[in-house]
């Protein structure tokens, strides 16, 4: 049995459910989904953040040993669910600054620079404080909540606000207005003590419309072709094999990993390689899986004398008071996810362009070092503290994804090729010690109590560099993989066509040229906003 559609979207994450949103208003849509639906509480209490990882809402994705990173094996969660990762992300809403989006105007990408891009940002955002916020820079009519911390809050991140200053970082209340760089709280998709999703925000609000269907625990095998035109794919949901057919377009919006997986399933991709696993090649488009690029980070923390963190919260006890604060005031550490406070700056000289970040979290990330991979997990402990986050923004090391078989259920061959570059683990040694000496200010005297990562003082660049190698982790930001531009490798056009084919694109952070300077859930809704309207254009 099959049926028609004006388009099929591929996955339901942030791009996804914003462009289901889109185009079901004027056209029929069929969204696809993967995962099943987002219908656990925890989903929507943003202190239950690391109760997702590692469960079915989570695709528990891992990279190839990382011969640079102590050859371990690096965790790579991503949403399997309705909403994707930001039903599973720790909330943050960073757009990265001006000269990320003119980088990838430079590149050929007309329409992509950040005069351009910047009104999609704002049609998505209702911004709660928007009224105090750089005047310009913000929507206040959107269907996505942004907010500042407003139901939690710890002196430890007053502490790092203040320490930041006294070395030279200077206070921005808003990093995404006017300028990024600057030590301030973090934005959160957050509204009334819940995570807001893409799901929440975009796919609820059309649910009754019916020109949309949604269909969960559904694995798309295939996507369909007449000669270079796509026109269907084939789904698995258990055992029962349908095949779905686009009026218009195919949309794939499955992310970094699960979008050039898909093409190459589907005979595009390198031909060489595809040859080898016995995929017939339908085009030959070399960049599909290149160019994977992620930010790294890895923790300096320090224990607290005082019980005002996020810690003591993981005893029965403290989750029992605090899940009672929650569910009757909506008030305490539940209200708020593992971050709070944030800070942007260029690591090679103060006052430059934007090259680092430092996530600040009210919680120390535990004393001991994990076995294949640093586990989130270990960061729940009785005893509060808090921890900076050196984070490099712009890596040099790059990597791919490719198919291990033809299997549409295995997951791809992840190989990020972590600190292969010199230079981004120079980048990482300077954060930390950058780190080390903004923890170590007075206005932390009050709280500190013992160092626990790294777990001795480093004398040494050597010691800063064996730290990290045992701990640095992820942020769980892949771009890049399907990148847009006219060179050899690119994927997509400007108008996120896949070159060489009809009737399909791609739409999400795989898109990417470059990664941005910051978090990437926000600049995922930036490019379905500008995609579903070049869709409804066209």
């Amino acid at each position: 049995m099959s049926k028609n559609y004006d388009y099929i979207i591929i996955g339901a994450g942030s791009a996804g459910c914003v462009l289901a949103n889109r185009l079901c208003k004027e056209h029929t849509v069929l969204l696809l989904e993967a995962g099943g639906k987002d219908s656990n509480p925890l989903i929507s209490i943003p202190g239950a953040y690391v109760k997702l990882f590692r469960q079915k809402y989570d695709w528990q994705f891992w990279t190839e040993p990382q011969p640079h990173v102590d050859n371990r094996k690096i965790y790579l969660p991503r949403g399997k669910t309705l909403g994707g990762s930001s039903s599973t992300n720790a909330m943050a809403y960073v757009r990265g600054n001006k000269n990320d989006y003119d980088h990838w105007a430079s590149f050929g990408n007309e329409g992509w620079d950040f005069e351009s891009v910047k009104q999609y940002f704002m049609k998505s955002e209702h911004h709660e404080q928007a009224g105090t916020m750089d005047k310009g820079f913000h929507g206040s009519s959107g269907e996505l909540n942004v907010t500042l911390p407003q139901h939690y809050k710890t002196p430890f991140a007053e502490a790092f606000i203040a320490a930041g200053q006294k070395l030279g970082i200077p206070i921005n209340t808003d990093y995404n207005g006017r300028k990024q760089e600057g030590i301030g709280h973090f934005q959160f998709t957050i509204k009334n003590a819940k995570r807001h999703s893409a799901a929440n925000a975009f796919l609820k609000p059309v649910l009754e419309n019916p020109n949309l269907t949604i269909k969960t625990k559904t694995t798309v095998s295939n996507i369909l072709f007449q000669g270079y035109k796509a026109i269907g794919v084939k789904t698995l949901n258990g055992k029962k094999e349908q095949t779905f057919y686009a009026n218009r377009e195919i949309i794939l919006s499955s992310g970094a990993f699960g979008s050039p997986q898909l093409l190459m399933l589907s005979g595009i991709g390198d031909g060489d390689e595809l040859s080898k696993i016995g995929i017939p090649v339908k085009h030959d488009l070399k960049g599909v899986g290149r160019n994977l690029q992620d930010h790294l980070f890895y923790p300096v923390s320090f224990s607290a004398k005082q019980r005002v963190g996020l810690n003591h919260g993981a005893s029965q006890w403290g989750q029992l008071k605090a899940i009672w604060s929650y569910l009757t005031r909506k008030k305490g550490p539940f209200t708020i996810g593992p971050l709070e406070a944030v800070a942007f700056f260029n690591i090679d000289k103060l006052g430059e362009s934007t090259n680092f970040q430092f996530h600040f979290a009210p919680m120390h990330m535990g004393d001991v070092y994990g076995g294949d991979a640093y586990d989130i997990k270990t960061f729940v402990h009785p005893k509060d503290g808090y921890t900076i986050l050196p984070s490099l923004l712009h890596p040099r090391s790059k990597g791919e994804v490719s198919l291990k078989s033809k299997d549409p259920f295995e997951a791809p061959k992840i190989d990020p090729n972590f600190l292969s570059e010199s230079e981004d683990m120079a980048a990482l040694v300077k954060g930390g010690k950058l780190a080390l000496e903004l923890l170590r200010q007075s206005d932390f005297d009050t709280y500190r109590d013992e160092l626990l990562m790294p777990n001795t003082i480093p004398t040494s660049d050597a010691d800063w560099k064996a730290h990290i190698r045992k701990s640095v982790e992820t942020i769980y930001h892949p771009v890049g993989t399907c990148k847009m531009g006219n060179d050899a490798m690119a994927v997509v056009d400007n108008e996120l066509k896949v070159h060489g084919l009809e009737g399909i694109r791609v739409v999400d952070a795989s898109i990417m040229p470059k990664i941005v300077s910051g978090n990437t859930n926000a600049p995922v809704y930036m490019i379905a906003e500008k995609g579903a309207d070049m869709i409804l254009s066209n």
